[in-house]
């Protein structure tokens, strides 16, 4: 089962980064990937 939830995860932070990556140049995409990298980590532990 945990397995199944990363590997949703994997995929799901990998669409948004995907879109962050089409929406947003610059210091913006940074941030809003950090925010993302944020949030992925604060969901594994």
């Amino acid at each position: 089962i945990r397995k199944d939830l990363e590997r949703k995860a994997d995929w799901i932070a990998l669409k948004a980064f995907s879109l962050g990556k089409s929406l947003f140049t610059g210091n913006s995409k940074s941030f809003f990937v950090q925010q993302i990298i944020n949030i992925s980590n604060s969901n594994s532990n």
